[in-house]
């Protein structure tokens, strides 16, 4: 850990600088808020009917096998079931920008939920990182607390000497927490001083269309301390903060306050902790002392009552040589910025908090953060970065108002919304999101294996692409040979993953390549039939990494994996990936290397994502104008829709779901031609000729649009007077009225593209899913529910169709909107403001799980799913798109008849072999058993 630095120079506008100063003592005009002595709503765990239970006991059984395995390969599974997790109800802002780690932060005042290596969340509140307050007035009276309204335990046995002993005493009831992504204020009126008010403002460098200080791991705290009494107040804020990276990493010993070294094989990290002087600021600093355990040095008792004795640490006798704490032992740091406040004046104060942990590693392969192109990849940049933090942040500040300004006051707008739109955007950070420079990963020299190579002695074709004057730096000079030499023998390995910065062209820029998981319990990273929703966000507010997502899955649609992997619902052993599927994920374990980390079942023969992946393709081409990048991505639409054929299995245009969970409803079962893939298809259909007219494939879109035409006439076979039925198979749920029937249709309309089916029909399917899937489940305020059954009863034929999805409520919503039912639409979507982020909701603030039931039982916290809530946003605001001019030449001549044939080969190639294994007697039986309950 790096301590505090003093700044003394003035402080200057940083170049472009907008005129317009954002007060930080004041909050935005709309915030989410809550009482610092908020309890909150303990989240309550969905449970599994009996019937539910039968069916997935052996997939429960299969994957607990299959995560003991990964586990003693030191490998992770989808689902970690070995992990006890820690549920809270009271998470606020998190601290950071995009893909550099992420350090979660509650409103009562706590710091938890580290993410700073890739897979890992340590939930559990870290109670010594913490900011505190100490007044003294010229009449005697004195005041110190701990910003915070959580405590720690006070030991039982010997004397206290640790944290505990510190002033834990703030009125929670006097304070107030207000949250808008990335910011934060708290303030604390006439807290610890009853003549005081202070204004605490967190500050993160998220800031749209940025794409270097948006990436940087830091935050910014700045006091608003007013002082409304007779005397003058000398007040001092100490900022404290352990050397851990959460859970029990504190205790593993061997820790320095000027680097750590973590433990399990992590990456290194390094902590800064920061505080601005002025003028009228003096700044001090605590560099160790002890938390917990019996190293030598300075207690947290020592330090605490060094700052109610002389309010500073200038006369605190450290030691300067940092010490190794030992194992079982914690050290901190703290940091003090100590100010005299005039009667009836009112001063700031500046923190700030930066962590650089430059590598992201996998199995053998280790990637960079995209910060560090700015910063260097040596892991000492922390204290640069939050130095730069404190210079900058008021710029990064103007930004992000000059963005979020226009929507906080559009008062067409219901006042939950526009909260709701930015503080959803929390995921962007806590989501297990990393950002990579955009190089091929550094891989151990030990994989080369018995390979002859040399290390070249000369520098001249070598260059360092970060500007860090370390020409004389030896161990820099070997490591950029190594990089070089592994680059030049690995590319055969590397260009056979799924990395789309190959198709990037001549010229363009290399922004780096994004991760974010399905959820911080479903392990699986840029999952794309859920990043089908939440791409929103990404297509508004950060394009080009969107734009790099696509990249990577269109690069991933021409690979082939043949590497077997066991499929947990029915023990087949299947090929990880083939050629012309879209894979459900990128990774886990070795991410884009090791695609497909889903494994419940073989997603090669899923119905939907290779229709998403078309459209997804469709809409950022049009949305961002970027030809270069629709040339690139082309075969891969192509070769995907190609491979679609096979599902066809009457020729009649349409794909059939094949009688198992084959798409995103992966505990759905559909049969035949249905409601949500069909759709999908349709759409998918219209959006690859479209796309084929862009590219200057004629006889391509051609041969699409007719395939559209046959297929739309399926499609609109499902319609029974009021909806689109689920399926035609003649099931149980083949009626069932689907919230999300209209998927296919939101996104052509979404694409500026022809609607897929009558306008009537529309409008009569939104008013049909409004009035039984939202009213008739808790009011209307628990959002859409995903299958109501014709009389008016929640379809209780499966788990999910029970469930209602906080995205898929969104994007239903999303759809009401582009159908001018703007009203319908806020109506549905109040329902997940309700459940997840109103006082009365049921503790899902900053945690926004795929979906609840009507019993009030989550599953899976912490979901990607929700962003689907800025597709509402991108049908509010209609944005520009770059359509290509449609012309069709519908004639089944001879021309078509020979790309037909030719489309044929493609699709007959890409077909995957018949399953010519049989199930087993007692299968067979087990599965009529389970279907009969």
């Amino acid at each position: 850990m790096e301590n505090g630095f003093k700044d003394e120079r003035k402080m200057e506008p940083p170049s472009g600088f907008s005129p317009h100063k954002v007060d930080p003592g004041k909050p935005a005009p709309l915030t989410w808020q809550r009482k610092l002595n908020c309890k909150g709503t303990l989240p309550s765990e969905f449970a599994l009917t009996f019937q539910e239970k039968m069916h997935m006991a052996p997939i429960g059984i299969r994957l607990l096998r299959h995560a003991k395995e990964e586990a003693a390969k030191g490998r992770m599974a989808i689902f970690d079931f070995f992990s006890k997790r820690t549920i809270a109800g009271h998470h606020g802002v998190p601290l950071g920008g995009i893909g550099a780690g992420s350090i979660g932060r509650n409103y009562t005042g706590g710091f938890q939920r580290f993410q700073l290596f890739p897979k890992l969340s340590e939930e559990s509140p870290i109670l010594a990182n913490q900011f505190s307050v100490f007044v003294s007035r010229p009449n005697g009276g004195k005041f110190s607390t701990v910003l915070c309204t959580e405590s720690p335990e006070v030991p039982k046995k010997g004397t206290a000497s640790g944290i505990e002993t510190w002033d834990w005493n703030l009125n929670g009831g006097k304070c107030t927490y207000h949250a808008l992504f990335p910011r934060a204020w708290t303030t604390y009126e006439g807290e610890p001083d009853p003549e005081l008010t202070i204004v605490s403002r967190q500050i993160s460098p998220f800031i749209p269309h940025n794409y270097k200080e948006s990436s940087f791991p830091v935050s910014v705290f700045t006091f608003t301390v007013s002082n409304k009494g007779r005397t003058s107040a000398d007040v001092t804020l100490v900022f404290t903060w352990a050397n851990s990276v959460g859970g029990v990493s504190g205790f593993s010993g061997q820790h320095f306050n000027s680097k750590m070294v973590t433990a399990n094989e992590q990456a290194p990290v390094t902590f800064a902790i920061a505080a601005e002087e002025t003028d009228g600021v003096h700044v001090s600093e605590c560099p160790c002392f002890l938390i917990s355990g019996d190293s030598q040095g300075i207690t947290a008792k020592d330090m605490w009552h060094e700052i109610k004795k002389h309010g500073s640490f200038d006369h605190l006798d450290h030691n300067e040589t940092p010490m190794p704490s030992k194992p079982g032992s914690s050290i901190g740091a703290a940091i003090a910025a100590s100010l005299t406040i005039p009667s009836d004046s009112i001063r700031t104060v500046t923190f700030s908090l930066s962590w650089d942990c430059p590598e992201l590693r996998f199995s053998h392969n280790t990637y960079h953060r995209r910060y560090t192109r700015f910063y260097g990849t040596h892991g000492d940049a922390a204290a640069s970065i939050a130095r730069d933090a404190i210079l900058e942040h008021a710029h990064w500040e103007s930004q992000i108002e000059a963005w979020q300004r226009p929507i906080l006051e559009d008062k067409r707008l219901p006042e939950w919304y526009p909260i709701t739109l930015f503080n959803e955007l929390y995921y962007l950070n806590s989501g297990g999101t990393m950002w990579t420079d955009g190089s091929l990963p550094m891989q151990s020299l030990g994989t080369i294996g018995k390979r002859k190579f040399f290390l070249d002695n000369t520098r001249s074709n070598i260059t360092n692409t970060v500007d860090m004057s370390h020409q004389n730096d030896t161990a820099v000079d070997i490591l950029e040979r190594m990089a070089s030499k592994l680059d030049q023998m690995h590319t055969p390995v590397t260009s056979n993953s799924a990395f789309g910065t190959y198709l990037l062209q001549n010229g363009e820029e290399n922004i780096g390549q994004f991760l974010y998981l399905e959820g911080t319990e479903y392990l699986m990273y840029n999952t794309y039939d859920v990043h089908f929703y939440s791409s929103f966000a990404l297509l508004m507010l950060f394009p080009k990494l969107e734009l790099s997502i696509q990249r990577d899955f269109a690069a991933a649609v021409m690979m082939h994996d043949p590497e077997r992997m066991k499929i947990m619902n029915d023990g087949m052993w299947v090929p990880r990936k083939v050629l012309g599927s879209v894979p459900h994920d990128i990774g886990l374990n070795d991410p884009w290397s090791e695609v497909n980390a889903y494994n419940l079942f073989n997603t090669d023969t899923w119905k939907d994502l290779n229709s998403k992946f078309v459209l997804q393709v469709y809409r950022d081409m049009v949305a961002t104008g970027d030809k270069n990048f629709a040339r690139a991505v082309w075969p891969s639409v192509f070769v995907a829709m190609a491979y679609m054929d096979q599902f066809d299995k009457d020729g009649d245009g349409m794909i059939e779901n094949e009688g198992f969970p084959d798409q995103t409803y992966d505990a759905w079962s559909v049969k035949g031609v249905s409601a949500y893939s069909g759709g999908l298809w349709v759409a998918a259909l219209q959006a690859a000729s479209a796309m084929a007219c862009e590219v200057g494939d004629k006889a391509a879109a051609n041969h699409f649009w007719v395939k559209y035409q046959k297929a739309k006439a399926v499609y609109d076979t499902l319609w029974n007077g009021s909806y689109f039925n689920y399926d035609n198979s003649g099931g149980s749920s083949s009626a069932s009225i689907q919230a999300d029937q209209l998927a296919g249709q939101w996104y052509t309309r979404a694409c500026g593209l022809s609607p897929i089916v009558d306008e009537d029909k529309i409008r009569s399917t939104l008013e049909k899913i409004y009035n039984y899937n939202v009213l008739k489940v808790k009011e209307g305020m628990r959002g859409a529910v995903n299958g109501m059954l014709p009389d008016g009863r929640v379809d209780l034929s499966a788990m999910q169709s029970r469930e209602i999805w906080s995205g898929v409520t969104y994007s239903v919503a999303a759809t009401m909107i582009q159908e001018e039912m703007v009203e319908m639409a806020f109506q549905t979507a109040v329902g997940v403001y309700e459940t997840a982020w109103s006082q009365e909701g049921l503790g899902y603030s900053f945690q926004t799980p795929e979906g609840w039931n009507t019993n009030d039982q989550y599953r899976a916290l912490c979901y990607m799913r929700p962003l689907a809530i800025w597709a509402m946003q991108w049908a509010l605001t209609k944005p520009e798109l770059s359509k290509p001019e449609l012309r069709h030449e519908v004639s089944e001549d001879n021309g078509y008849s020979t790309h037909h044939a030719g489309y044929e080969k493609v699709a007959h190639l890409l077909k995957l072999p018949k399953d010519e294994s049989a199930k087993s007697l007692l299968q067979i039986i087990y599965e009529y058993t389970c279907k009969r309950l």
